[in-house]
This record gives structure tokens, C-alpha cells and sequence, in this order.
């Protein structure tokens, strides 16, 4: 597995953006899916970290097979292996966070709380040495909190006096918690393993997460954490977040280089709508119209911004 070719590799031609469109919308739509699925796991008795082991599993079994099939060398750069193993650890508490918020809260809002990671991403970029954010950039990440703000309903949980559940408060936490892991991996990926092939970086990532919930799981560091499911519902769920996760993270992984993802990568922003759709279909979970214009400003406002800076 560590043996790797030295002839130039030819760039393969791009898909059709109309293909590339539905790939992504595809992929988005499976990612969105794959977290409803685990909220109906939760609530029929599923451990929270047995749903990641499956999950990474998974995802792990593919990757291992894509650098085989690519024939890519495992041998880490000189002084990249803390910061792989940073990343990894980064990419473990994102998980461990974003499934504690959709646990806790609707999941549409847990995954719009969690797409707020570019705002945290480049004011992270900025406070380590890199670029100011320009004005416009500003103004769209204020544009993107005030939507967040009217998704998540503070004045009417505010105005609760106290009422509000310690689930919510919890959830928008461990949300806040998944965004702000997931911009600093990011941030590590960017700056000191970009030397990496993709695949080779990803598998050596999920390896981490998946030996980390097993050691998490004998250690009983998470109560219930390696729960099997109470009820077939349970089972359905579990299967179905395996089936979904592992089905979109492999056609994402093996298309991307024909995907066009410099042009094309805002389309994977529609994962919460996706999610709004399909928690209202398989959990029942409704939000206020003033909510879902939130949640519309919000991704509005992340496209917007992606899209100016992969211009």
C-alpha cells in the first residue's frame, strides 16, 4: 500500500455542471438525510458513540480502499504527523458535537448552528496572520449571524424567563462546538497538511476518530455511549445514517476531481433544507416561518460568501 507511481498525473475532464449539479445536490441531500437518521436512532435507544464508530467505520473501509486503488504512498511528510493527529482529534469532537446537538435540538437548526464554521474560519485565519476580512466579507458574516439569530428564535427563548429546556441551550453549545472544531481543522488541513494527498490525509483522519470512539467505548467515557438500539426503529436509523454517510462520502470522494468544486461547491449549502425537509417528514419536527427565513438567510448568506471567495 506504500507504493506510489511517479508519472504526471492527467487532471480528468469536468463533468457537465449540469451532472456535477446533481452529484452535489445528491450528495447534500444523502449528508442531510444521514443526520436525521442518527436523531431517529438517539430517541430509539442508540449510543451516541457507537453511531460514530459505524459511521467512521465505514468511512475509513472506503478510504483504505481508495488509496489502495490509487496506489498512494502512507508515509507521512517530515513533521506533519502531530498535526495529523491534530486533525484528527479536531474531526472527533466535531462529530462527538454535532451529533450531541442534533440529539438535543431540531436537527435543521443544529446543522444550520454548525454551518456557521466559515464565519469562525476566517476570523480564526485572520487573529493566526492571514487576511483581513474585507468589508463585504464583514458585513455578509453579520448578515449570517442575524439570520442565525431569527433561525434560532433567541428573543423568543429569551423572552421564555427561564422556560427554555437545558436540551436547547445544550444543543446550540455543542453546535457552536462542532462549527468551531471543524473551522480549526480546516484551518490545520489549509495550512501544514495541504501537502497531503486528500485520501491519504481523510483516511488517516477517520482512523483516528474510529480507534478514539472505541477507547471512548471501553472507557465509559460517554454513559450509554455504545448502546445498541431499544426498538426497530432504532436499527433503521443506524443502518440508514451508515448507509447514507458511507453512500455520499464515497460518490463525493471519488467524483470531486471531475466535480468542478471551485465553481460548484455552494450547492452542497442546500444539505439544510435538505435536513428541514426530511426532519419534517421522518421526525415531525416543524419550525416557525420566521425561523425558515432565518435558516434562508443564513445559507444565503454562505453560498454568497463561498462563491466570493472561490471567485
Amino acid at each position: 500500500m506504500s507504493v506510489s507511481t511517479d508519472q504526471p498525473a492527467v487532471a480528468p475532464a469536468h463533468f457537465p455542471r449540469q451532472i456535477a449539479v446533481l452529484i452535489l445536490v445528491t450528495v447534500a441531500c444523502s449528508f442531510g438525510g444521514n443526520h436525521v437518521a442518527a436523531r431517529l436512532a438517539f430517541e430509539n435507544g442508540t449510543g451516541l458513540l457507537l453511531a460514530i464508530l459505524c459511521r467512521s467505520g465505514v468511512a475509513l473501509a472506503i478510504l483504505i480502499a481508495l488509496v489502495i486503488w490509487q496506489r498512494q504512498t502512507i508515509r507521512l511528510p517530515a513533521g506533519s504527523r502531530k498535526w495529523q493527529v491534530l486533525l484528527g482529534i479536531l474531526v472527533t469532537i466535531q462529530s462527538l458535537c454535532l451529533y450531541s446537538a442534533v440529539a438535543r435540538i431540531p436537527v435543521a437548526l443544529a446543522l444550520l448552528t454548525a454551518n456557521s464554521f466559515p464565519i469562525i474560519l476566517a476570523l480564526l485565519t485572520w487573529g493566526l496572520g492571514g487576511a483581513r476580512p474585507t468589508l463585504k466579507s464583514a458585513a455578509l458574516m453579520l448578515f449570517i449571524l442575524s439570520g442565525l439569530v431569527l433561525a434560532l428564535d433567541v428573543p423568543g427563548v429569551l423572552a421564555m424567563d427561564g422556560d427554555i429546556g437545558t436540551n436547547w441551550w445544550q444543543g446550540i453549545g455543542f453546535a457552536m462546538g462542532a462549527a468551531t472544531s471543524f473551522a480549526v481543522a480546516l484551518w490545520v488541513t489549509d495550512h501544514k497538511l495541504s501537502v497531503m494527498r486528500g485520501s491519504v490525509r481523510s483516511m488517516f483522519t477517520m482512523l483516528i476518530v474510529f480507534v478514539s470512539m472505541i477507547i471512548a467505548g471501553f472507557a465509559e467515557l460517554v454513559p450509554g455511549g455504545m448502546a445498541l438500539p431499544s426498538a426497530m426503529p432504532g436499527w433503521f436509523g443506524l443502518g440508514a445514517l451508515v448507509l447514507l454517510y458511507g453512500g455520499a462520502f464515497s460518490v463525493l470522494f471519488i467524483s470531486v476531481p471531475r466535480l468542478n468544486m471551485a465553481r460548484n461547491a455552494s450547492v452542497m449549502n442546500m444539505e439544510p433544507i435538505a435536513t428541514l425537509l426530511f426532519g419534517w417528514v421522518v421526525l415531525d419536527q416543524m419550525i416557525s416561518p420566521a425561523q425558515m427565513a432565518g435558516g434562508l438567510v443564513v445559507i444565503t448568506g454562505i453560498v454568497i460568501l463561498t462563491v466570493r471567495k472561490s471567485a
